[in-house]
């Protein structure tokens, strides 16, 4: 194959052009996306697509023209007998059931998703998405490491510039966490030097060892989901209120449930203290609200990063998973508009 993906494509970045085929949740370029999805198949999976029933997750306000692209993709480039295309969020919902905290196993929740490019909070009614009241943010994973990134360049910090990325996602991930309360973690590391950290690194062409300070940059990269004008003055909503206002958008007889299901999902949420955090600020609102006997309860779990994996490999366990596929046979019959309906799954738990 003449084209590389993943980390082999980042090792082969001197060499080719990197593109990528999904900005902000959607496909931006589909002969790229069958690339990626011909690669997958054969190289990884190794298995022929003809005799395996397909499971493809897609974000929330996705368009409906994407299932059309994607269904004619899958039944006529790969030829599967069936196919089902499920909303992250709902399989986040059902990663979820993990989680300790979770007693009973149901599809109502409020959903955090927050991946590279984008953070949506979607809220979910018996297995179904409420798309009027869905929210979307601008802030996610990328844009916490391009923070980390302006710090450390505007405190001088010696990093190579070709690898200025790679390093600060690298703090990001290794020494980044959330914390209570700004003013006193500056303080707290002002007085105290054992909070800081030292990252280590290689330069990728000389070889040479580097040494890079990390400070404020642990507590401040995440910041970014609570006090989003610390890093930019075009989106100023916090997370938080976001939230609350996704479920105050939603019919009011769902909003117990949304508030007492508040399930975190991707990457980006994986943050130290995060799931904390985001109950102590919403628990504040809806008590500011005077809303009685309101149950406010944020779940993460151990399958948090890859939640919408986990839950779509649970229900497409299940034997209900082969009666909601749509079949080859259907789209021969009637075409690719069949997968702009998803049934959603009756029998949970």
């Amino acid at each position: 194959m003449d084209f590389h993906i993943g980390d082999d494509a980042l090792k082969n970045s001197k060499v080719y052009g990197i593109n990528y085929p999904v900005r902000k949740g959607q496909v931006d370029n589909w002969t790229h996306m069958e690339q990626l999805w011909q690669h997958c198949i054969f190289k990884y999976l190794r298995c022929d697509p003809e005799d395996h029933y397909f499971c493809l997750t897609e974000p929330p306000l996705n368009p409906p023209e994407n299932r059309e692209f994607t269904a004619e993709v899958m039944f006529e480039t790969f030829n599967v007998p069936g196919l089902y295309i499920a909303v992250q969020a709902v399989l986040a919902l059902a990663a979820s059931w993990t989680s300790r905290q979770v007693t009973e196993r149901t599809l109502t929740g409020t959903v955090i998703d927050s991946g590279d490019g984008v953070t949506h909070v979607i809220p979910v009614a018996e297995g179904y998405v409420i798309a009027s009241a869905i929210k979307s943010m601008p802030l996610a994973g990328r844009t916490v490491t391009q923070f980390i990134q302006n710090l450390l360049r505007e405190r001088g910090e010696k990093v190579p510039p070709a690898q200025q990325l790679e390093v600060a996602k690298a703090i990001k991930e290794r020494y980044s966490y959330v914390c209570p309360d700004l003013v006193k973690e500056y303080k707290k590391y002002d007085e105290d030097p054992k909070w800081f950290k030292v990252y280590k690194d290689h330069e990728s062409v000389t070889k040479q060892e580097f040494t890079v300070d990390v400070g404020y940059e642990r507590f401040l990269g995440p910041e970014i989901f609570f006090n989003p004008e610390i890093f930019s003055s075009e989106y100023l909503t916090p997370l938080p209120d976001a939230v609350d206002s996704c479920i105050q958008s939603s019919p009011i007889d769902c909003r117990r449930g949304l508030y007492k299901n508040i399930v975190l999902s991707g990457g980006s949420t994986m943050f130290k203290d995060f799931a904390k955090r985001l109950h102590r600020d919403i628990k504040r609102m809806v008590e500011n609200r005077k809303l009685t006997n309101v149950e406010v309860k944020v779940i993460s779990h151990g399958m948090q990063r890859y939640a919408v994996w986990f839950g779509g490999s649970m229900l497409a366990s299940t034997s209900e998973f082969f009666k909601v596929c749509h079949t080859k046979q259907q789209y021969d019959e009637i075409g690719p508009s069949i997968c702009r309906y998803n049934a959603v799954f009756g029998a949970v738990g």
